[in-house]
Formats: structure tokens, sequence, C-alpha cells
């Protein structure tokens, strides 16, 4: 009988006469020989082959794990492969969806990011002296990121530095404001990849039936998820980039209660300004 081919196998194995690796590849040998005894026949061919190669360590493990307890070493390979035929195909059902999850979110993403952003042309413009170079130096040192080395140097001689010494405190918070990029755009992208994650197990656990472990699995998993996604966000909500009073102060050399009082006035003068227009 067919059953008995696997049993004599183990038999054969445990008597000495052949090897693990033998055993191993009769076993897999019998199984591509009775595909329908095993359910083997409802996976395609590529499927199949897929399959059987993803099951040779749980097979190895079983084999020594296996103990005569009444049943034959056949229905132990038997049930074996049956279960792992169905967790196979539930894996391959959450890897399609999680790849089309995937690509659907990216796609959505890539439409907005299409447009350009249009040409800035910056019109040369020579600076006499102001009233309060101060006040001006500190306000450039805030606005360091949108200002290119031309300007820098026309504005030098109105706030009274040289423009090597206005470059080099420039320069200086573009670096730090690099590594800050750095940190915000890594965690930007495990923002996305955590949204990616919490939209395939919504998209998994809708998949599965209602009643079963596995849905309560993604269940929890998707809680998890998007806890861990808020809390990501909300991290990122607190992380700037913008060079801070404290930076400029330590540039100058002079008091943090100096910038904020010079950026205080700034902002005054600006609303007075506006109010008489």
């Amino acid at each position: 009988m067919d059953f008995e081919v696997l049993d004599a196998m183990l038999k054969a194995y445990r008597g000495g006469q052949i090897d693990k690796k033998e055993l191993e590849a009769r076993i897999f040998t019998h199984l591509g020989k009775h595909r329908p005894r095993y359910k083997l026949d409802r996976l395609s061919g590529d499927s199949c082959d897929d399959f059987i190669s993803w099951l040779y360590p749980r097979l190895s493990t079983a084999i020594d794990r296996y103990e005569d307890r009444g049943s034959s070493f056949d229905a132990y390979i038997g049930a074996l492969v049956r279960l792992s035929i169905k967790e196979y195909n539930q894996r391959q059902k959450d890897h399609r969806i999680i790849e089309r999850t995937w690509w659907n979110a990216r796609a959505e993403e890539i439409m907005a990011c299409e447009e350009e952003e249009p040409d800035y042309f910056e019109p040369r413009k020579i600076f006499g002296s102001v009233s309060n170079p101060r006040q001006v130096l500190v306000l450039l040192l805030k606005s360091y990121y949108y200002l290119s080395e031309d300007f820098l140097e026309r504005i030098a001689p109105a706030v009274g530095i040289a423009k090597e010494e206005l470059v080099r405190m420039v320069e200086e918070l573009r670096k730090t404001r690099l590594r800050r990029e750095d940190a915000v755009n890594s965690l930007r992208e495990r923002i996305h990849c955590q949204f990616y994650r919490c939209l395939a197990f919504e998209k998994r656990m809708l998949a599965a039936d209602p009643s079963s472990a596995h849905r309560l699995r993604m269940e929890k998993s998707l809680e998890l998820a998007k806890k861990r996604l808020a809390a990501m966000r909300k991290r990122l909500s607190t992380m700037r980039l913008e060079a801070s009073n404290r930076q400029v102060a330590e540039l100058l050399n002079v008091s943090k209660g100096t910038v904020d009082s010079n950026l205080h006035a700034v902002k005054h003068q600006t609303r007075d300004h506006t109010e008489k227009k």
C-alpha cells in the first residue's frame, strides 16, 4: 500500500540504511508522484515547486519530531503537507495584498508630486546702509536657507560685516540643517513605510474570515501599527529645520535674550508699518 512506502523509508533511516538527506529526497519524490493524495494538485506547476522548496526546512524538522503514537508516518506527513499548504496559500494571499496596496499608495503619491516648482530669478540690487545693522543681521541669519551667495555679498557691507564672515556663519547653519534634514527624511521614510504597513494590515484583516484567528491577529497588528504611526508623526511634528535663536546667538557671540529682543523689535516694526498702510 502507498502509506507503507513512507513508513518503510522512515524505518530504513532509523535503521541506518539511509541518511537523512536521502530520506528527505525520497519523501519529496514520493510527494511529487502522489500529488492528488496530498492535495498538491491544487497548486499550479510553479506554485507547487515553490511550495515544496518552502516546505523543505519544515519537513526536515518534522522528521526528527515524529513519534509513533498509533498514527502512521504517512498520515503524519500528509497532515503536515495539508496544513502547510493552507499556511502557504495564506502567505501568498497576504503578499499579493501587500504588493497591491503598496503600489496603489505609491501611485497616488507619485501623482501628487508631478507638479514642478517654478524657477525663481532674484533681481540684482545694490543695498545701502541700514539704520539697525544688528537687527538686519539677526534677521538674515534666521532666513539663511533662502539667501544666495550673491545676495550675501551685496548685503554684507550694509550690515557692517565682511562677506567671508557672513558666508561662514550661513554655511555653518546650513550644515546643521543638512544633519537635521537627514534625520527628518529618515523619519518620514519610516512613516511612509509604517503607513503602508497599516494599509496592508487593514486589507489583510478585511480579506480574512471574520471568525478566524488570522483576523484577530491582523486586528491586533493593525492597532499596534496605528499607535506606532501616531507616535512617529508626533515626533516628526516636533523636529525643526530652521535655525533657533540660541544658534544665532552662539554665532554672533551674544546672549539669546539679545536675539529675542531684536526679532521682537523687527516684528513690531513690521506690524506698525503694515497698519499704517
